[in-house]
Order: structure tokens, then C-alpha cells, then sequence
């Protein structure tokens, strides 16, 4: 399929031959002009062409199922070349209009003028152009090169009443060059014929469908899209059954999606030089697995947490292993890592990692928190003289383009400046080009990639500050506005009186923790300290609560006083995040960090006025990922998620132990809160429903029923962020759910594609000196 045939795009050389240009989309995409003040002419371009409710080409030559966003096939393109066929002989568009809607509502209603057609214009001809211009293309022609044979016949023996007219230089010219552009389209699966335009070319922005029923599964801090230096496929992790992420690939011109298999729970994919491997985070491990499918191959261990790696040309790897030290080097073809980079004096991490070309140096963040990146530092490493040196101040996740421009991001805009690989350095000031390409809620993920051959991908349209509110859900999906006004805001926690909800919400600078009086509708901001404060758990007797800080240069677990009055004491520097207190408030269930996320328990020691938290003990340390860790009203549970079985689900464990485990959740769950009755015990499924489970505990047993749907309404997908909290009657629910008008998900399926990016760059970005 050429897919936006039109005038444009047909040329004659000055030998007479007729040319049709610009074959397939990536091309078409690549050459085509900017779109000019005709509507008909302004082009709806994407990719994912053939499937249903995407529409591609140029409104005017439009079929009428593209127009539709039907599935299209030849037939398409035999209704366009009509068009063009049309516009030959009359002289003008068939189909005009003020605005593109205008354009696709005449191609969808409005018949041609077959009055315009010349006098002249002969019965074969006629019948040919009704057969083209067919609205229903079951009775539309079937195949182009009937056409040709018509115009052939008919110059070879044409009918004696338009023999004189037929045979004018004009007319005859026509014709020749209609035939020569169904020549052209009967030879298109042979190949296409590129043009050549002189640069800069311009750019083109195009919404490039995923694939059917694919949805990115997205997670904070790990990136989810690679794109292959060649251009010519991407990869991505995508939700599968039971919510488990997956890595997906896809060629560009096509519309199969290819499921990798093996590739469970995989995260931060980055392409190898030549493009035919794609490396992923998974299970803590580091592994690579073919652009073709079949097993993976593992490489090395790596943390619970990974944050990105690069694939250099001299068959290294480097990567961030965990989300505390330094960068690692590890051989493509599998082995022990080995350091490839060091920590300096109050750095906590080094990540994103990209290798320069020749792989003579690395790019990479570092940064002395866990988020609030905008604060962090672009470094480059020469292993060549090794030497190290700060490129920028304020920013993270660079990645530099065969442009020779180096992009970073910094308030979830994307900026651009002139860099000499050679000298390691910028050569002019950072200006900003895309606002809409931001990364993750707060660890700092970046989901965008370039190719070699100027195409640059990112996924637009990430939840902005003024994008959530805070609802009331019951369970027959019922809603009401609980916070309205707009925010980011995460981990919504019900004090045990049910009277005020404490939540994080996230400023843009940063993050704290506010306290909503919900009798007396006002919200009171609770923490005051740098950087980002969340995670809030209320103790239970409801006078204090406990928070994660980090960000500045005290990080840890952090106490308040619940009415504001007090500061906040700090319990202890664990890299932990904290979930829930036991019922007597005498332990602390938390998810470790630098124990890979693992379950610990910790006591609360001291008096309210000086606590502090004593030494945790482990509770759930496995190969896997564990958290959100919650006691059950009683204490003698607790619930929790892990990805043991290759895919996020809840179970049970007794506390403080040893005895058996039951799985509660099947096909996907996570972030478990029990019901106050005793009888009941919630979680969210991989499809971001709320599920519930009955279950009885007698001694030592415990026997859960099987999970049924509480709610159908979609809460909101921001990775592993809670959204949601039960009041304590186990009547309603505090949410953040997915588009709550009306409580459809809005998944994510589409990425922008940007081509000629390169050359824009250059536009805006002049190179220094």
C-alpha cells in the first residue's frame, strides 16, 4: 500500500517518465512537506495504518473507510488514484472544505461532480473513473492494473466519436501520465523510489499506534520504550495478563506486534549497536533476548531495582544495577560485573547511563537523593584518560544524537544543546524543544529514545500537577468528589477515626505530606522539610504519623505529630518506605531498599516525644520482588505482594511467624488492605480494579475465598504509587481513578513520533564554538 497517494507525491523526470514517490509511511513521514494553510491537503499521518480507528494520508485523497479509520487495504489506494485521476481532468480537487472536518465529511458524503469532467472525456474513461470512485470498495475496482489495461486499450483502438479529441497532444498526455501512476502503484510491493530533497528536511509529528490491544505498562524510574538504532523498530514493556509487564517489539512499516516470551516483569530496554538484541531488567538479573523472539539470555545479577544501561559498540555494557552506586561493566556476552564508575563525596547513585560513540565515554546521572532529579547533575566519564566532568547542573537522563546535540530533561521538558564528543563538552546554552515529553511521578524515568537515522520517539501526555483529584468510590461504582481540587497527589491514608485523610502531593519543587479534615472539608499542609515527603502512615492511635523523606541530605523514616504542632523527628536513615503499624503500634512493617525489596519489621522504641526505630528484622526476604506490607487487624497477619510467581499477587503470611503462606489474588494483584471487620481482605488487580477476597482465620489456618470484583471502576495506573485507602467502616474507598467522569481507563497506546528531529535540532539549536 503507498497509502497517501496524491498530486504531490506523482512527478515527472524530464525524460518524460512518470514517478511515484514516497512508498509506505516511514517514507512518506521522512519527505514530506510541511503542511501548508489547504486543509485538504494537511496530512493525518500515523502509523498502525491497517488497523481500525487510525487514520493515515491526506484528507482530500482520503478513502472513504480511511476516512472512517476502518481497517484499509489496495482498495484505498485504487479510490485515491481516482482522485488524482479526477484532478487531471478537471482541473480541481474533488473534495474541498475550510477545515480537515469539513474535507473527510464531503469524502465520506458527497459524490463527485461527474458534470465538471470535460465534454471531451470518453465512456471508457468515464465508466473507469465510476469504477474507481466507488464509495463501497466491494463494487469499487479491485486491482490497479485493470486500470492500466483500460487506458491502454482504449489509447490503442479509441472510439470514433472522440477520436480527434482523444488524440490532442493534451489529452494524450494526460492519459499517459494516469497510466504511468497505475504502472507505479501495480509495482509498488517491488520497491519504492526515494527522492532526493535537499536538507534541512522538515519535522513531522506523528501519533504512532502501539498495536492492537497493547497497552504500555509503565513503571516509575524504569523507562519503558527503546527504539533501535537503525530506526526501523521499537521495543517497549507492555501489560499482559494479570497486569504482568512484558517486552513487546514492533517494526515500524508494519503493524504486528511480536510478545517476547521470557520476558516477564521486564523493565528499562535498550537496543544493542547492531539492532538486533534488546537488553531488559528483570527478576534481578540483566538479560538480553533476540529482536526475533527465543529464549533470553541472562548476563548478571543486578539489584531488585535497576535504573537503565547502554550497549557499546566495543561489546560492553554499561549499566546502573541498583538505585544506589555507581555505574557497572558488563560483557555483552554475560559475566561478572566490574566498576565502571565511582561515587564522589555525597553522591548516592549514578544512573542512565549512555555510551558515546566509539565507547570511549559515558554519559550518565548523578545525583545525591532518591528523586527530585531536576536537582541532579549530567556527568561524562572518559575511560580513555579517566577523567570525569560535569556537563550540566540541573538535569538528568542525557542522551546525545548523532546531531551533535545532547538532551536532558528537567521539569519534564526536554532541552537540547550543541555538544563536541571529542572534547567531552557543551558548546552553547540549553534551550528547551519539547514541553511535553516528562518523565516519571518522581524517580526520574524518561520515556523517550532516538535512532541513528534522526527519528526520535517519547511518550507524551504524563500526568501533570493539575491532572488527579480525590474520590469517593463505593462499591456499586458511585462517585463523589471527596478532594477536588486538582493535584499530584499519591499514598491517600485514612486516620483510624476515619475523620481526616492524610496524602502526598507533589509540587513540582517537590513533595509533602498534607492532612484533609474531612467533617470540616479544609486540607493543612503537615511536613516542611526539602525534597520529597510521602508514604504516610498513621499510628494508631492516631496522634502521630510516619512519613519516607529523602531528597536532601537527612534522608530516612520520619515522625510527625498528626495536628501540626511539633517537628518532625527522624527515626532512623534506612532507605525504607513505611506501610503499616501492628495494633498495638508497637511495630512498623516497612519494604527495604537496600536489602532489595525486601519485608522487615522494625520496633518502635522510646516515647512519643524521642522514638526512634530499633534494629528491623526481616520478615519476607526472598529473590523477588516484596512489598506494601500490612497487618491485619488483629496482628496475627500479614498481607503483602510479591512478583514470585513471575507476576505481581497478594498473599498471607502468619506474624510473626513461622507457619505456611496462602496466595490470595490469582491472575494479578498488589498493595493489600484489609477490612477492619475481620472478614475481609482488598487489593487491586492487574487491571486496576479494587478486588476483595472473603476469608476466616482460625489458629494457625487460614482460608481465603476466591477474589470477586468490588468495583468496576478503573483507578488510576501510576506504577507501584498506592491510590487508593479504605475507610474504616469498609463502606468506601478514597481513590485516584483513571478519567473520573466517567470511569473509563484511558491506557496508554500511542507514543509521539518525531522524524528529520535531527534536523530540527539544528534549526533551533545552533551549534556553538
Amino acid at each position: 500500500m503507498h497509502r497517501d497517494l496524491k498530486p504531490a507525491n506523482v512527478k515527472i523526470t524530464p525524460e518524460g517518465v512518470v514517478k511515484v514517490l514516497d512508498f509506505g509511511l516511514p517514507k512518506a513521514a521522512e519527505e514530506a512537506s510541511t503542511p501548508s494553510g489547504d486543509p485538504s491537503m494537511s496530512p493525518t499521518l500515523t502509523i498502525g495504518a491497517t488497523r481500525a480507528g487510525v487514520i493515515l494520508g491526506t484528507a482530500a485523497y482520503m478513502a472513504p473507510e480511511q476516512a472512517h479509520g476502518r481497517p484499509a487495504d489496495r482498495r484505498a489506494d485504487i479510490w485515491s488514484f481516482g482522485v488524482v485521476l479526477y484532478e487531471m481532468l478537471t482541473g480541481k480537487q474533488m473534495f474541498t472544505g475550510e477545515s480537515i472536518s469539513e474535507v473527510l465529511a464531503s469524502v465520506l458524503k458527497t459524490d463527485p461532480d461527474w458534470e465538471a469532467l470535460p465534454a471531451t472525456t470518453t465512456p471508457p474513461i468515464r465508466k473507469l473513473l465510476q469504477r474507481l470512485l466507488t464509495k463501497d470498495r466491494k463494487q469499487r475496482l479491485q486491482a490497479i492494473g485493470e486500470a492500466r489495461i483500460a487506458i491502454e486499450q482504449y489509447l490503442a483502438a479509441p472510439e470514433p466519436a472522440t477520436a480527434a479529441a482523444s488524440q490532442s497532444p493534451k489529452w494524450r498526455s494526460w492519459i499517459w501520465a494516469t497510466a504511468g501512476v497505475a504502472i507505479g502503484l501495480a509495482l509498488a510491493s517491488a520497491g519504492w523510489w526515494a527522492a532526493t530533497r535537499p536538507a534541512p528536511r522538515p519535522l513531522m509529528r506523528l501519533h504512532v499506534e502501539l498495536g492492537p490491544d497493547i497497552e504500555l505498562s509503565r513503571s516509575v524510574g524504569g523507562d519503558v520504550l527503546a527504539l533501535s538504532p537503525d530506526g526501523t523498530r521499537f521495543a517497549m514493556t507492555v501489560r499482559g495478563s494479570g497486569g504482568r509487564a512484558s517486552l513487546a517489539a514492533r517494526l515500524l512499516d508494519q503493524t504486528q506486534v511480536t510478545l517476547l516470551s521470557g520476558t516477564d516483569n521486564a523493565g528499562s530496554p535498550f537496543f544493542s549497536p547492531d539492532s538486533q538484541w534488546i537488553a531488559f531488567f528483570a527478576d534481578r538479573k540483566l538479560k538480553k533476548v533476540s529482536v526475533l523472539g527465543g529464549a533470553p539470555v541472562t548476563l548478571c545479577e543486578s539489584g531488585a531495582v535497576a535504573r537503565g544501561g547502554s550497549w557499546g559498540d566495543d561489546g560492553n555494557i554499561i549499566a546502573s544495577l541498583s538505585t544506589t552506586g555507581g555505574l557497572s561493566r558488563i560483557p555483552d556476552g554475560g559475566g561478572v560485573p566490574a566498576p565502571a564508575t565511582e561515587l564522589k563525596k555525597d553522591e548516592r547513585t549514578h544512573r542512565w547511563p549512555q555510551v558515546l560513540p566509539g565507547s570511549q565515554a559515558v554519559l550518565f546521572t548523578a545525583h545525591s537523593g532518591s528523586s527530585n532529579y531536576d536537582d541532579a547533575n549530567i556527568e561524562v566519564h572518559s575511560f580513555k584518560t579517566g577523567e570525569r566532568k560535569t556537563l550540566h547542573r540541573g538535569g538528568y537522563h542525557a542522551r546525545y544524537l548523532p546531531s551533535g546535540r545532547l538532551v536532558f530533561l528537567h521539569k519534564r521538558t526536554l532541552f537540547a544543546a550543541p555538544f563536541d564528543p571529542g572534547k567531552l563538552a557543551l558548546t552553547g546554552a540549553p534551550a528547551p524543544v519539547i514541553e511535553d515529553a516528562g518523565g516519571g511521578f518522581s524517580s526520574g524515568a524518561a520515556d523517550f529514545d532516538s535512532s541513528r537515522t534522526g527519528h526520535f520517539a517519547y511518550l507524551s501526555g504524563r500526568m501533570t500537577q493539575t491532572g488527579l483529584t480525590i474520590s469517593w468510590l463505593d462499591g456499586t461504582g458511585k462517585t463523589q468528589p471527596l478532594h477536588p481540587t486538582p493535584g499530584l497527589y499519591a499514598s491517600p491514608k485514612f486516620s483510624p477515626d476515619g475523620k481526616r485523610l492524610a496524602f502526598s502531593m507533589d509540587s513540582g519543587q517537590g513533595a509533602d505530606i498534607w492532612v484533609r479534615d474531612i467533617e470540616r472539608d479544609t486540607p493543612s499542609r503537615l511536613s516542611f522539610l526539602p525534597g520529597r515527603n510521602g508514604y504516610p502512615v498513621w499510628t494508631p492511635d492516631g496522634k502521630h504519623l510516619v512519613f519516607r523523606s529523602s531528597g536532601h541530605a537527612t534522608p530516612g523514616i520520619y515522625w510527625i505529630r498528626s495536628d501540626g504542632s511539633g517537628e518532625p523527628r527522624k527515626l532512623t536513615e534506612l532507605a525504607a518506605w513505611p506501610h503499616s503499624f501492628s495494633p498495638d503500634g508497637k511495630r512498623l512493617a516497612i519494604t527495604g531498599q537496600d536489602s532489595g525489596l525486601d519485608i522487615l519489621t522494625a520496633p518502635l522504641e522510646g516515647d512519643p516525644a524521642s522514638p526512634r526505630l530499633g534494629k528491623p528484622e526481616p520478615f519476607v526476604k526472598t529473590p523477588f520482588n516484596d512489598g506494601y506490607p500490612e497487618f491485619s487487624p488483629d496482628g496475627r497477619w500479614i498481607a503483602y505482594d510479591s512478583n514470585e510467581s513471575g507476576a505481581s499477587e497478594v498473599y498471607v503470611r502468619p506474624f510473626p511467624g513461622p507457619g505456611g503462606k496462602w496466595q490470595i489474588s490469582t491472575g494479578g494483584g498488589a498493595q493489600p488492605i484489609w477490612s477492619r471487620n475481620g472478614r475481609e481482605l482488598f487489593f487491586r488487580s492487574g487491571d486496576m480494579r479494587l478486588m476483595v477476597a472473603d476469608y476466616t482465620a482460625k489458629g494457625d489456618s487460614f482460608a481465603r475465598g476466591k477474589p470477586r470484583v468490588w468495583s468496576e471502576r478503573r483507578l488510576l495506573d501510576m506504577g507501584p504509587y498506592p491510590l487508593f485507602d479504605l475507610t474504616p467502616d469498609g463502606k468506601r474507598f478514597a481513590a485516584m481513578l483513571a478519567q473520573p467522569e466517567t470511569g473509563e481507563q484511558k491506557p496508554v497506546t500511542h507514543l509521539m513520533f518525531l522524524v528529520n528531529f535531527f534536523d530540527e535540532l539544528r534549526r533551533r539549536v545552533p551549534a556553538g564554538r
